[in-house]
């Protein structure tokens, strides 16, 4: 897992340590993936920002700039959690005052940074990462510590710089647990290869804007920011990928969190992701999705399979029908801007189905105002992790001209 050297040599040692993390969070009261992803996710997020903010202060003092950490003392990683921090020395010297401090001080704090009148847009992003997180999981002060110690020796100085490292690739790996059949969190995890097959189909260029209607953990959002990174020459191209390109929505509360994580972790520094239910309108939060546009250059995306919605998610679209997955699609195309391009996971019962008319409905629709210019047909089981076993199919429009022809 580590040499002699003490550095973490290629990704599978790199996943080798976070697994021996969350051994750890296993023996200290989170079980499964469901549980001990969301509390490894806003630790190893508080480590890697303290790490990411020292050097953008850096880089901002050395052109004369000032630059405004998104937390200050007694809050920042270096100051609680690494080693020789000042707060962590103080706490260390009273029993229990550890966990005392993260459960009363730290996580409220982090909570409440939204609430303030001059938060800057990170701040936001920051304490959403926390919307969820009222108290740690770990049971023991000795259990929390020694998974934060591990955590701070992972930084980038501690990897063999001759094998690719990216700390993205590390919540990529966790994301996938969670991902893993029967632990229900496959509802959140599309295979990431498919992800990115879709994304170089519909191929999204820097200045249009991306947008997923259940982005789940981000997964989309954030490969098609990868895809996109070589694109950005200029200073204005990489701004404009890290604050004004990618947009979302999602429902589940567990989620929600999770995706905001991976996606500054991928490097968006501003993801705007829109908290509540697509298809009612029911808003948790949307501080963050301020600005967004009306409609998208680029929609990719996987609905829910075989989902059923009541009258409340039904009013606002013009064929009624209780299958989240028809009225995922009639959203999806009105979101779509003229010319914009979509890359949409279905199943076979969408492809087919001819028993109702909102089925027909919309597919009539969709062939008469985008052109569906391919369906591919997935193997049998690509999706089984996410509990649907049914025949899946990726297909892609452009909204414009009709359909003529389909590459089936």
């Amino acid at each position: 897992m580590v040499a002699q050297n003490g550095r973490i040599n290629g990704q599978q040692s790199v996943n080798s340590y976070i697994k021996s993390i969350c051994d750890i969070m296993r023996r200290a009261n989170c079980a499964g993936a469901l549980q001990y992803v969301p509390e490894l996710t806003w630790m190893l997020f508080l480590r890697i920002l303290d790490h990411r903010e020292e050097e953008d202060a850096a880089a901002a003092k050395a052109v004369g700039s000032a630059f405004n950490f998104s937390l200050g003392a007694p809050y920042r990683w270096r100051d609680w959690a690494a080693r020789g921090g000042k707060k962590r020395t103080e706490l260390e010297q009273q029993a229990d005052a550890f966990i005392d401090f993260v459960n009363r001080d730290l996580l409220p704090h982090i909570r409440r940074l939204y609430e303030r009148p001059d938060a800057t847009p990170r701040q936001k992003v920051v304490s959403q990462v926390f919307s969820a997180v009222q108290r740690t999981r770990i049971d023991t002060e000795r259990n929390l510590l020694d998974i934060i110690d591990k955590l701070d020796a992972l930084d980038p100085g501690s990897v063999d710089d001759t094998h690719v490292f990216t700390l993205s690739q590390v919540y990529e790996g966790l994301l996938l647990q969670m991902g893993q059949k029967n632990n229900d969190g496959g509802q959140f995890f599309t295979p990431r290869e498919i992800i990115r097959a879709m994304i170089r189909a519909v191929d999204p260029q820097v200045g249009e804007a991306v947008y997923d209607p259940c982005c789940g953990t981000g997964g989309f959002l954030a490969q098609a920011n990868e895809y996109m990174q070589p694109q950005a020459k200029t200073p204005d191209a990489f701004q404009t990928l890290a604050v004004g390109t990618f947009y979302g929505r999602e429902k589940d509360d567990l989620a929600f969190p999770i995706a905001l994580a991976n996606l500054v972790l991928h490097g968006i520094d501003e993801p705007h992701i829109w908290h509540g239910n697509t298809l009612t309108g029911q808003e948790v939060y949307t501080g963050l999705y301020d600005g967004a546009p009306t409609t998208f250059d680029v929609v990719l995306t996987n609905p829910p399979f075989g989902g059923k919605e009541g009258p409340e998610a039904q009013t606002s679209f013009a064929y009624k029908t209780r299958s989240t997955q028809v009225l995922f699609m009639q959203h999806v195309m009105t979101m779509l801007k003229e010319g914009g391009r979509c890359g949409i996971v279905v199943d076979e019962g969408f492809l087919f189905r001819t028993n109702e008319n909102a089925f027909l409905q919309t597919k009539r629709k969709l062939l008469d105002e985008c052109d569906v210019w391919c369906i591919l047909s997935l193997p049998a089981g690509v999706f089984i992790n996410a509990g649907a076993a049914s025949k899946t199919n990726l297909l892609f429009f452009t909204k414009g001209p009709p359909t003529e022809s389909i590459w089936y």
